[in-house]
């Protein structure tokens, strides 16, 4: 974003040092008002959504927006992951999520939709039909969109590849897309 000239700060407990980024979790962070907030794939698994968007909310100037880009885990069906495994890199030193998920699904022995929802419990994962709620309770958008969200964790596959397989109904898509206004 400040490359594009936008005067930008990324806000993550894991974000890299820098003048530019601040180490610690949205909801601990003071900041607004502010003509937009991005929330890249961290609202599934804030501790409380509501308390979060509320913060967004007030962090927003009049009329600001939000853009959020978010993981829909529910729609991770046993498909999707076959074809996700199909597709994952070779085994290295950092497999990632992805490869990690498939591993612990094969040792679990369990069916996957047991696997994958007993997991998201674990990790207290919010499902995407709740994001949207508490979203559209506070801002005005229109409808959300739905695409690839997995193809940057697989070798050689880009997004065309992984829509391709989406429009073929192949897979489910993983990504929502939302933006909306401050109200």
């Amino acid at each position: 974003m400040r490359s594009a000239g936008y005067d930008a700060v990324g806000i993550d407990p894991e974000a890299p040092e820098g003048a530019w980024y601040r180490q610690v979790a949205f909801e601990d962070h003071q900041t607004g008002p502010v003509a937009a907030v991005i929330a890249c794939t961290s609202l599934h698994h804030v501790a409380d959504l509501g308390d979060v968007l509320d913060r967004v909310q007030a962090a927003l100037a009049p009329g600001g927006v939000v853009v959020v880009v978010e993981w829909a885990w529910e729609r991770f069906d046993e498909a999707t992951a076959r074809w996700c495994e199909d597709r994952l890199p070779r085994p290295g030193p950092d497999d990632g999520w992805l490869s990690g998920r498939c591993s612990e699904w094969h040792q679990s022995g369990r069916p996957w939709p047991e696997y994958i929802r007993g997991w998201a419990e674990s990790e207290n994962l919010h499902q995407s039909g709740d994001i949207l709620r508490e979203l559209e309770a506070r801002f005005g958008a229109g409808p959300p969109g739905y695409g690839p969200y997995y193809f940057a964790d697989l070798a050689d596959i880009s997004e065309a590849d992984e829509q391709a397989a989406i429009d073929e109904g192949f897979i489910q898509p993983g990504r929502i897309q939302y933006a909306g206004r401050r109200r």
